[in-house]
Parts: C-alpha cells; sequence; structure tokens
C-alpha cells in the first residue's frame, strides 16, 4: 500500500487486513514512489498494489505522471500483476460527457492538480505494459469524512454532489484487487 499514511491509505490497509491480506505499509520515509528501483523494492514478493499518494511540494503536473512512469516500470519489474491507483474525481466525466472540473460553478482555483491528476492517469494509460493490469478509482464527487460507512458502493459518472466515505471507498479497492472487473480504465465511486 503506497501512501499508507493518508486518509484513504489507512482505510485501504485497515480492509485488506480485515480481509486477510498481508499488506506491507509504504510512506515516504520508505523512498520515493517516482523512482521505478524503490516500487520494485517495495513491491517485490506482492500480487497488487494500492496507490493514494500526494506530494504538497512537487508540481502536479511533474509528480502524478512521474508516479505512473515508476509504478508502470516497478511493478512489472516486481511481477505484481494489479495496480489500483486513486485518482481524483475533477478529471471524470460526468453524465453528459462534461469533465467533471469544466462544468459551471466548479472550483477553478486547484486546476493545476486536477490537470497534474489527468496526466498522471494519461502517463500509466501510456507507459504500463499489458502485463499489467490496471484501474483508477476516484470519488465520483469527494470524500465525506464525517459520514457513517453505508458498506456499500457503485460505480458513477463524476457527480460533484455524490460523496463517499472513505471505508466504502476502501472496499472499492479491496474488491479490484481481489476480484478485478475495471481494467485500463478510470471510474468513479458512490456510496449506495
Amino acid at each position: 500500500m503506497f501512501g499508507s499514511g493518508g486518509r484513504i491509505g489507512r482505510a485501504a490497509v485497515a480492509e485488506a487486513r480485515r480481509r486477510g491480506h498481508d499488506v506491507t505499509e509504504a510512506t515516504r520515509a520508505d523512498g520515493e514512489v517516482t523512482d521505478p528501483a524503490v516500487v520494485a523494492r517495495l513491491a517485490a514478493g506482492h500480487d497488487a498494489a494500492v496507490v493514494a499518494v500526494y506530494d504538497p511540494g512537487a508540481r502536479p503536473g511533474e509528480f502524478f505522471p512521474a508516479v505512473a512512469r515508476a509504478l508502470a516500470e516497478g511493478l512489472v519489474a516486481a511481477d505484481v500483476t494489479r495496480l489500483v491507483t486513486v485518482g481524483l474525481a475533477s478529471v471524470l466525466p460526468t453524465a453528459s460527457g462534461e469533465l467533471l472540473m469544466d462544468t459551471p460553478g466548479y472550483p477553478q482555483e486547484w486546476r493545476e492538480f486536477y490537470l497534474g491528476h489527468g496526466a498522471g492517469t494519461e502517463a500509466l494509460r501510456t507507459a504500463a505494459p499489458q502485463a499489467l493490469d490496471w484501474a483508477v478509482l476516484s470519488p465520483a464527487g469527494d470524500f465525506d469524512h464525517e459520514g457513517e460507512s453505508s458498506g456499500a458502493y457503485a460505480v458513477s459518472p463524476g457527480d460533484a454532489d455524490s460523496r463517499v466515505t472513505p471505508r466504502d471507498f476502501a472496499l472499492a479497492l479491496l474488491d479490484e484487487v481481489e476480484a478485478p472487473t475495471l481494467h485500463r480504465a478510470h471510474v468513479g465511486v458512490v456510496a449506495a
């Protein structure tokens, strides 16, 4: 679990352990996730990787693509075949097909961050060989850090008003690790 120290990373680790998985927790202290050799070292011996990383000191348009390229190279070197990574709702298409970040009234002050996340997904799409089965999941709108878990989730297009708790989101992450239904795709997740 790359990014195990954050809210979503902690929720994913807890859900994985609840299901009986052996989990290696990786944080910044373990090395840079933008370095393929570090990724390969930390992922060695695992079947899958879950990634929920962010570096507030890095330029998003450089950081997220560098992470994607390092994952594509490092995970394959470690014989990891499944990657599930946490994306951003802002770059999801809405039901109308328009990107959420381009809808009227959507906040634009973090647009550089949105575009950086989107560039990371595109870099993964380009860099990941067929041997690496990947999916990007994001809340369809945002996280509900105060709400109660429903114990269920659904896949959804981008919807600024939708919410999902970290625990329900972790269910989706782990379901995609254990029984993949999404391949080389980015989808939104909502509470069900």
